[in-house]
């Protein structure tokens, strides 16, 4: 009887020998033979342990292959699978452990002198699984149905606290199948993947995907540019994906300008809008490279655009995918004309089940069944897709619609510019006023009144910042983004 988490020994039966991951920095491989065995031995643990169907496992750990067998085998044993983003403080940390109340919570040894203050029912060293050496002839003793969560997925909290994100099988599975279809992904690709763990980026956007596939997922652990870009020659990759502050310091790095990346078909960007200075960056090179859109509770793939359109529209996702939909309405829910900007509505198996604990919010997203993103968007005459920004980011100064997206593009096309970002501030005149906060490259001088005459070769007047605000850098989210409400926050001082 077919068995929705199955399909990971089916495929470990059909590619057994094939690399299934790689571990940067151990460069240890598993096989998909040797991905199976760490599987039951974690499904005999479980089992041996007496954990239910239902029931949260925790796992708090940096990127590494372990990761994968303990997710999977959470599915064979009905198991809901929470990965804890380790960059969090520990009250942080604990109060996702007190929503989510997992029997276990699984650590990494590295993190074992964090573990105090942190309180769990039962927690244990991922280690554990050397000791267990008898493993299961895996048969289903329960066949879960589709509509069971695998997975529970936080957000990253910057609007609050963290939510969590209850993936289904199915909607996991679909998404797969999904980008396996649409971008055509085979047993030949293998993806260089930096992306958190914790996050849909790291798990749904390619990994589970490309296993799905049968192609092979090379894990990185903390980030570095050169390190990665080395690693995309040294395993060959042909697709990965990385955010937009990873790309623009790789391309800063001299691998980068020496390299031509003969294995890559395309390079992805995705978690944030990305700057057209990246985009010639890879086309000077002669690169593929295109941007994508998601968000945890939905895929988080949605879109596919060919790299060579890509390369004409910049900024474009593309079109819906074989299996979702996608509109564009206004506020009052009516579908929008070609080019006219309103929220992204989305619809497919794909999207998540709810928030845990949460139905009140969930409710709040969904509407007769469409995800409501709180996402900007316009599509233009030949269908293709383009993000704005977020509704709630959207600035209205004297009675004008000001997209902060399009105001942060063109500020990076100012010569040694290396980041902006621009919130709105209340303004007693005019409602609100147009904020810009930049990081200039150390060899830059800032010249605030050559910054705004390069503004207003572009953009209309009500949208060119009426202030700038320097700093070294901008602070970020876990997952690399631009933290704007960090940036709110600075101006409230």
């Amino acid at each position: 009887m077919f068995h929705e988490h199955g399909w990971i020994l089916k495929r470990a039966a059909l590619s057994a020998e094939r690399p299934a991951l790689i571990d940067v920095h151990s460069e240890t491989c598993w096989t998909y033979a040797d991905l199976k065995d760490r599987i039951l031995r974690w499904v005999s643990f479980f089992r041996e342990q007496g954990y239910e169907k239902g029931e949260r496992i925790a796992v708090y750990s940096p990127n590494n292959p372990e990761l994968f067998a303990v997710l999977f085998a959470c599915g064979l044993q009905g198991l809901l699978y929470v990965p804890l983003n380790w960059r969090l403080s520990q009250p942080e940390l604990q109060a996702l452990l007190d929503d989510c109340n997992p029997v276990l919570l699984l650590f990494h040894d590295d993190f074992e002198d964090r573990m105090d203050g942190l309180s769990a029912k039962n927690s244990i060293s991922l280690s554990v699984i050397e000791t267990v050496r008898e493993t299961v002839s895996w048969q289903p003793s329960d066949l879960h149905d589709r509509s069971d969560t695998w997975m529970i997925i936080y957000t990253g909290g910057t609007t609050g606290l963290p939510k969590g994100v209850m993936l289904s099988n199915d909607a996991v599975n679909w998404n797969s199948l999904n980008t396996i279809a649409s971008w055509g992904l085979s047993s030949r690709d293998t993806t260089i993947s930096y992306m958190p763990l914790f996050h849909t980026g790291g798990l749904n956007a390619l990994s589970i995907p490309l296993l799905m596939a049968g192609g092979t997922v090379v894990v990185g652990h903390k980030f570095e540019p050169t390190e990665a870009l080395i690693a995309t020659d040294k395993y060959e990759a042909t697709i990965s994906l990385f955010v937009p502050t990873m790309y623009q310091l790789m391309i800063g790095t001299s691998y980068f300008r020496q390299s031509s990346f003969p294995s890559m078909n395309v390079f992805l960007s995705g978690g944030a809008p990305c700057p057209q200075t990246v985009y010639h960056s890879f086309r000077a090179k002669g690169l593929r490279f295109k941007e994508g859109y998601g968000l945890t509770e939905a895929g988080p793939n949605n879109f596919f655009i060919d790299p060579e359109l890509a390369e004409r529209k910049i900024g474009s996702v593309g079109k819906s995918m074989l299996f979702n939909e996608i509109q564009v309405v206004d506020d009052q829910g009516n579908r929008c004309r070609t080019g006219e900007i309103g929220e992204l509505l989305l619809k497919g198996p794909h999207v998540f089940s709810g928030y845990w604990n949460k139905p009140r919010e969930t409710i709040q997203v969904m509407k007769d069944g469409w995800l409501c993103t709180g996402d900007l968007a316009k599509i233009d005459d030949d269908g293709d897709a383009f993000i704005v920004g977020r509704k709630k980011d959207m600035i209205i100064t004297g009675g004008e619609n000001v997209y902060p997206q399009e105001v942060e593009q063109c500020l990076v096309t100012y010569e040694g510019i290396r980041e902006a970002a621009v919130v709105g501030f209340a303004d007693a005149v005019w409602g609100e006023t147009v904020v810009a906060f930049v990081a200039i490259d150390a060899e830059y001088s800032f010249d605030e009144v050559s910054l705004v005459t390069h503004c207003k070769a572009s953009l209309a007047s009500y949208k060119v910042p009426k202030k700038f605000i320097v700093l070294p850098e901008l602070p970020k989210t876990h997952v690399g983004k631009i933290d704007s409400g960090s940036l709110c926050k600075m101006l409230m001082k």
